[in-house]
């Protein structure tokens, strides 16, 4: 049996040998008939052959291209967490405790750093910060504040109503020269369970711009004196609550410029910012940083004017300009020897050519009155006087001033002021006065020699018109006093009952009323005289995203509202069907 199969599988293996070598000589004898003999055919189908090969390339190319531009239809750039957003702003930074903030560079670090009450919203109008609500009684004197849940500041404590209170203490105490202190004069605030509860001592209907103010950490300071504040370590190492926390200071030089790096804070009340760092690098002077944005040592600077445009030369770097609820007025102290006489300030208000004075501000816009169009319900504006040099000399010199006692003209060292003061100084001088004009640096020693103690007959200066029209600050009798916002010195018992009727009222045609009330006055009294408001222009790296386009400014610090979306890193993302 095994004989039998040994038998069976040689002839198979024979079989199978056989038909190998038959396949084999078939395929050779193919081959050579089919392939290698037509090689000497190639030359007369050349042609075709090459137009077959260039095909094929191109249906291979245009596979490529059709799979790039389907990849672009569902792929998209987008901003992404990580980098580094750095300003340029101008003004030493003496202090980052944010009751201080008195330049551009301290002000854009207290915004960047401390959370407030309430904030204005994307419209420009208030709305909530820290606070989850804010609600008044019938009267208009009683405020409730609700705080949001789980607030805390960097340090991972809680926020809570007791850090508010104690802040409000502090800006009320006497030893404090703050410019929140007029809002808050005469307020009474107390924890109820909570809540927060303001009482006025007269009734506010927009006592929520009024909780703009910056909160400090009562669990650090509550022990520190009012008057001791500045002197405080918190002053160069704060705790914060606002969308970053201190990082570190860099001291450049012995100029005075800093930068101050900030990380963000991981306990912020709305998103954690996508930067991964926010530098605002302080410079002393606006060369400085016209350098700085040219050389790319920053990416964005607010401190520029229009007119700077054609100085920003790196082509990576474009303008954005909005307006802002600001004003620049030339105010006149009404209690200073010269201009107490109201026939002296009328004089000038019709002496003065305005539209020489307005020359140098390009796209500026023209500011007469000290309430925004926007802001009020009527167009009936009061008149102003029309120019007259020749009659404003009569009214001098009928006056029989002192010849030997000059008018102190005072501003700051800051876009256009320098400019409109040697301007006003010359057209006072053409009236037949004697001017002595002081031009100081921003920051506290001209908040000290000059705006506290009213050192000045003539400043020219920029105020907040809010971003709900009241005047209480600024033209009430009851603000006459050093610590105050009444830069005028104006005293008027009629124009301060209707700038408290305005205020008080929630009844907007009353309120219109009071307005024109005022208006009148302001312009027959003559305390200032509006130039021009102002604007906003950021100049900014083409390649990052900073504030949106539909936000409303109120002031320059607004643009720092929706910062925590704002980027300079990019990926790409798949687009979701």
């Amino acid at each position: 049996m095994d004989q039998s199969i040994k038998k069976s599988g040689q002839k198979i293996a024979r079989r199978l040998s056989r038909f190998s070598k038959k396949a084999s000589r078939e395929s050779s004898e193919h081959i050579k008939e089919n392939i290698v003999d037509r090689f000497s055919h190639i030359k007369k189908i050349r042609l075709l052959i090459l137009e077959w090969a260039l095909l094929i390339v191109v249906i291979i190319m245009f596979s490529i291209t059709q799979a790039f531009l389907y990849a672009e239809s569902y792929a998209v750039t987008a901003f992404t967490k990580g980098g580094t957003y750095s300003e340029a702003t101008l003004g030493r930074i003496n202090s980052l405790n944010p009751l201080f903030a008195s330049t551009n560079s301290e002000k854009a670090l207290s915004r960047l750093m401390f959370g407030t009450l309430s904030t204005v919203d994307y419209s420009g109008h208030v709305g909530l910060g820290l606070a989850s609500s804010i609600k008044t009684d019938e009267t208009g004197l009683v405020w409730t504040v609700e705080l949001r849940d789980n607030l805390k500041w960097s340090d991972g404590e809680p926020l809570t109503a007791e850090d508010v209170i104690y802040t409000v203490g502090v800006i009320q105490s006497p030893s404090v020269i703050t410019s929140f202190s007029a809002n808050l004069s005469g307020v009474k605030v107390s924890n109820n369970d909570g809540s927060l509860v303001f009482v006025l001592p007269t009734a506010y209907a927009n006592f929520s711009s009024a909780l703009d103010f910056p909160i400090l950490p009562a669990h650090v300071l509550k022990d520190v004196a009012p008057n001791l504040l500045l002197e405080n370590t918190f002053s160069t190492a704060p705790i914060t609550s606002g969308a970053f926390s201190y990082n570190a200071t860099q001291a450049i030089g012995n100029s005075g410029e800093k930068i101050v790096y900030l990380t963000p804070n991981t306990d912020y009340y709305k998103q954690t910012p996508l930067v991964d760092s926010f530098a605002i690098h302080a410079y002393t002077t606006i060369d400085e940083i016209k350098d700085a944005i040219n050389q790319g040592v920053v990416t964005a600077t607010a401190e520029l004017l229009p007119t700077d445009a054609d100085k920003v030369t790196a082509s990576s770097v474009y303008e954005k300009q909005t307006s802002l609820n600001s004003g620049v007025f030339v105010f006149l102290n009404t209690s200073s020897p010269i201009l107490s006489h109201k026939s002296i300030r009328k004089a000038l208000q019709q002496g003065i050519d305005m539209r020489s004075l307005r020359a140098p501000l390009n796209e500026e816009a023209p500011l007469d009155y000290p309430l925004l169009s926007s802001q009020v319900d009527f167009d009936n504006f009061p008149a102003l006087p029309e120019y007259d040099p020749d009659a404003a000399k009569d009214i001098i010199v009928s006056a029989n001033l002192p010849n030997n006692q000059p008018l102190r003209l005072a501003t700051i060292d800051y876009g256009y002021f320098p400019a409109l003061a040697e301007n006003l100084r010359f057209q006072l001088e053409n009236l037949g006065f004697k001017v002595e004009l002081s031009v100081w640096p921003a920051g506290q020693e001209f908040l000290m020699n000059i705006i506290r103690p009213r050192n000045y007959d003539i400043l020219i200066y920029e105020i907040e018109l809010g971003s709900d029209p009241d005047l209480f600050a600024y033209y009430h009798s009851s603000q006459v006093a050093e610590n105050s916002l009444n830069l005028s010195n104006y005293n008027s018992t009629i124009a301060s009952d209707a700038i408290l009727a305005a205020r008080s009222t929630m009844n907007q045609t009353i309120r219109n009323a009071k307005y024109e009330t005022f208006l009148r006055l302001w312009v027959e009294d003559v305390p200032a005289i509006g130039i021009y408001q102002t604007s906003l222009s950021y100049f900014v790296n083409k390649n990052v995203r900073t504030f949106s386009e539909d936000l409303r400014l109120v002031t320059a610090t607004d643009r720092f509202s929706d910062v925590s979306f704002w980027a300079t890193e990019k990926t790409n993302k798949n687009r979701t069907p």
